[in-house]
């Protein structure tokens, strides 16, 4: 069976790829610098000529509040376009199984907690990250259109905020988790007094460890047919203010912590619950504790050898 992972060298894309190799499967590594998905016809030669019976869809434009809330055209219009040329020309290449990956950000800003999968499109969507919310909706409702209208057996996952090995830490762009642990790590060896954060601490989130997430996909890939997408999560929630003290505890900080609340916090909670996913046999093993640690690691390594991803 050979599987194409487009994204294959972003965070999701790696601990995908290397899931699926660890099974023997042929893995087809697709990234930017093989074919340009915004660009249909040149997708549509890759994908006829490689003939996967598989696509896991781990390609998107990312990022953090500061960059969705600045640059909505591009997470709309680029993601929107990536998915939608990849589900195409995937259609055309008769691909039998397809996995798209969303984000937990497609719910509404204040939505029940634990997020359930039909509360999708139940209330307004949290300003700061709408436009790429909005993508990820359209991702799902083509899935479930080519579902109908040709009889594929495509389905959507929604991760949660994922973090790992081979994360973003460019504080323009990143997420929450490896922001902190750059913003950490840095002050550590500057021997900073204090550290400055957006927001209030206030905010709950959940993180999944990609490894996990790959798991979850080794399980459905194959197995789950429905046009019901599933939701990703590990169901433990953490405040932005108790995350920011476990990282600064693990990399060794002993400034203050300094909370700006002129800047935004995003949307208050997003705790997803994961009862469907679980019923079909998966479930998180990598503790925060453990992930985060190993994270660390991981970025101390790759920053002292110049390997970040730019």
């Amino acid at each position: 069976m050979k599987v194409l992972v487009a994204g294959s060298t972003g965070l999701a894309g790696s601990a995908i790829s290397a899931a699926f190799e660890k099974q023997g499967r042929e893995v087809i590594p697709l990234s930017r610098k093989v074919v340009d998905l915004m660009d249909l016809e040149a997708t549509r030669i890759f994908l006829a000529k490689t003939k996967p019976s598989l696509v896991v869809d781990a390609a998107a434009k990312v990022g953090g509040i500061g960059a969705n809330n600045s640059y909505p055209v591009e997470f709309l219009a680029d993601n929107t376009r990536i998915q939608s040329n990849l589900m195409q020309a995937s259609h055309e290449a008769d691909v039998e199984n397809f996995v798209f990956l969303g984000s937990s950000c497609i719910y509404p800003r204040d939505c029940k907690q634990p997020i359930k999968e039909e509360y999708l499109l139940t209330g307004p969507l949290e300003a700061t990250n709408s436009a790429y919310a909005i993508a990820k909706i359209s991702g799902i409702e083509l899935i479930k259109s080519y579902r109908k209208e040709y009889g594929r057996k495509w389905i959507s996952l929604m991760p949660t905020n994922l973090y790992g090995p081979g994360d973003n830490f460019n504080l323009q762009t990143s997420h929450v988790l490896p922001a902190l642990i750059k913003r950490f790590v840095e002050a550590k060896q500057a021997n900073s007094p204090g550290v400055s954060l957006w927001g209030t601490g206030s905010p709950l989130r959940e993180f999944l460890h990609v490894n996990d997430l790959a798991q979850a996909i080794l399980l459905t890939a194959e197995t789950y047919d429905s046009p019901l997408h599933l939701n990703v999560g590990t169901g433990v929630e953490i405040s932005i203010r108790d995350l920011s003290t476990l990282i600064a505890e693990e990399v060794g900080f002993k400034g203050e912590i300094i909370w700006d609340s002129s800047k935004p916090d995003g949307t208050h909670r997003k705790t997803l619950d994961i009862r469907r996913i679980k019923a079909l046999g998966w479930k998180p093993t990598i503790t925060l504790e453990e992930g985060i640690a190993s994270t660390i690691a991981w970025y101390r390594s790759a920053s002292a050898k110049g390997e970040l991803r730019k």
